[in-house]
């Protein structure tokens, strides 16, 4: 039993994306704190895996959020089994990587539509719910939602439109109570990011980016800001703490000065996802390994 003094004491929380990463860490410290997680992803066996590393007999779903009636029945179930849902972190996401001319369009797609009709999915589906017990969402709208970097355009128009997503909510649900908070993250340590890695093109955009930039944050230490800001119900939440002041800049991230070492890096990290195209193929240029998986089970389906 929690302890009364605990943040999240007796408080459901729905998280999806939560099989690795940023949702599996949260996932965790949302128990910590007194909470129950109730955990959604499309990957079935990592999903088990880190539903049994938080705690046993945890409600845990396969889901995949461009589903809106897949998402409708996590949340049915959900409240069948715990009769409230009192936080949702819409925090399922992908990457898409490449140039404009050249990525695979059905990547690009693919991006928008786990990033951006994910997120409404999870929130259309949560919302009764939420309302019943004047709740709070939270969205991960990530740093990409206002610094948008060359060869991420979807990533970027993804987290542009949650970001306005939220923003918008957050008005049309005052008057009922529910609070809506977007989390503003840099590199955060994840499987996300380490994919990135794999990619030569993906390395060189990252060597524009000066010391403070570049740092990376671990999960577990984002997941401990993120479970203070669901207890706060903050309307933001920046990990690093400093990102807040690059938010306030955000006007001049896009002015020429600013972009010029991205400008002079550009034709080089074309070069390198071009490279990669011709040796790896279209796919392979422009998902990481699990997304490329994933598209592929969903080819083979009849």
């Amino acid at each position: 039993m929690a302890k009364p003094s605990t943040p999240l004491a007796g408080r459901i929380v729905l998280i999806t994306g939560a099989a690795s990463g940023i949702g599996a860490a949260t996932a965790m410290e949302v128990r910590a704190q007194g909470g129950t997680p109730v955990l959604v992803d499309c990957d079935a066996e990592p999903l088990a895996a880190t539903a049994a590393h938080c705690g046993p007999d945890l409600l845990h779903l396969v889901a995949d959020v461009t589903d809106l009636s897949a998402m409708e029945q996590v949340v049915a179930t959900t409240v069948e089994r715990y009769g409230r849902i009192d936080v949702v972190f819409a925090n399922a996401g992908v990457a898409a990587f490449g140039p404009l001319a050249y990525i695979d369009p059905m990547a690009w797609k693919r991006c928008i539509e786990v990033n951006v009709f994910g997120v409404f999915n999870t929130l259309r589906a949560a919302l009764p719910a939420i309302k019943q017990t004047r709740g709070y969402l939270l969205i991960n709208a990530s740093v990409s939602s206002f610094a948008h970097p060359p060869v991420m355009s979807a990533y970027a128009a993804s987290k542009s439109a949650v970001e306005a997503m939220a923003d918008s909510c957050r008005i049309e649900l005052a008057a009922q109570g529910v609070d809506v908070g977007v989390i503003h993250a840099g590199w955060i340590h994840t499987p996300l990011v380490t994919e990135g890695a794999l990619h030569p093109g993906f390395v060189r955009l990252r060597a524009t980016m000066p010391g403070p930039l570049n740092q990376e944050t671990m999960p577990v230490d984002a997941a401990r800001v993120i479970v203070r800001g669901m207890h706060q119900r903050k309307r933001r939440i920046w990990i690093p703490g400093w990102m807040r002041l690059l938010f306030a800049l955000r006007a001049l991230l896009h002015m020429p000065f600013a972009e010029r070492e991205l400008r002079r890096a550009a034709p080089e990290i074309e070069a390198l996802y071009l490279e990669g195209l011709q040796t790896e193929g279209a796919l392979a240029s422009s998902f990481g390994p699990r997304e490329r998986e994933r598209a592929l089970a969903r080819a083979r389906l009849p």
